[in-house]
């Protein structure tokens, strides 16, 4: 407690959801120190320090800083958390996996910063554009089958939030059961034709710190047999409004999802 607030005022975000919610609620004022891989929103860039990546952290810099609150996410960043637990420091480490989890998500998050009402506010925001989408979807003349990849070697397909935004979306995606996988070893998918069997409609990559390249994905041997090859629907996501459990992936992420995905539907079906 600082200045007689019972709430966390120098908080380090480990990742960038965390930094999107606090911008977006208008308590940006607390965090000290940001993710390098941060990029919403843009100012953030400009205003704070970064001392971390996603997989290590400049625990020193951190230590400098003097955080009363460490944001991160996921198992990933267990060493990071570690460390600095053993540095005395509070340390939260989030490990939400679905839309529901980051609509959970916002809600903690504003209410560990004593702002619960304008978190409350942003989540409704969230989940009526959800609803939206949801209605906008149901007027398409039918459901795409899509194939998401999140890395191309070896093939990882989407991780459960990306499929049910696709759902949302007004699309089906093409290997539900490892969506329900957490980790991304267990999305491999060791045989490439196992993608061509179930014919996907529609292409989308994410490829995670690289372009995606639907031509080189088009040239793969037999995906001539795609009907989301022969009919040129390969389309990019951006990483980071689609690959960050946060509130990019609520708003632009399923925006980019249902534009790509109202295209396949509204395509002549492939013959």
């Amino acid at each position: 407690m600082r200045g007689g607030d019972p709430f966390p005022q120098r908080i380090v975000c480990l990742t960038e959801e965390p930094t999107e919610v606090l911008y977006a609620l208008g308590e940006e004022h607390r965090i000290v120190g940001i993710s390098g891989f941060t990029v919403r929103p843009t100012r953030a860039r400009r205003e704070k320090p970064k001392v971390s990546a996603f997989t290590s952290a400049k625990i020193g810099a951190i230590l400098e800083l003097e955080p009363d609150l460490v944001i991160g996410f996921s198992d990933i960043q267990a060493d990071i958390a570690r460390d600095l637990i053993k540095a005395g420091v509070e340390v939260w480490i989030s490990n939400h996996r679905s839309v529901a989890g980051i609509l959970g998500y916002i809600r903690r998050l504003g209410a560990m910063v004593g702002a619960s009402a304008k978190a409350e506010r942003y989540a409704g925001e969230a989940e009526a554009h959800i609803v939206a989408i949801e209605a906008a979807a149901a007027r398409l003349p039918r459901r795409p089958r899509v194939y998401f990849e999140e890395w191309d070697e070896p093939p990882i397909s989407g991780i459960r939030w990306v499929a049910e935004l696709i759902r949302i979306a007004g699309g089906d995606d093409v290997f539900p059961e490892l969506a329900e996988k957490s980790l991304a070893r267990d999305r491999i998918i060791a045989d490439g034709m196992e993608i061509v069997r179930r014919q996907p409609d529609l292409i989308l990559g994410s490829w995670c710190g690289k372009k995606f390249r639907p031509d080189r994905v088009a040239s793969r041997p037999g995906w001539q047999a795609i009907p989301a090859v022969r009919n040129g629907q390969l389309h990019e996501i951006k990483s980071p409004i689609i690959l960050q459990p946060g509130p990019a992936a609520l708003f632009d992420g399923l925006d980019a999802l249902h534009r790509r995905i109202a295209e396949a539907a509204n395509a002549s079906p492939d013959p």
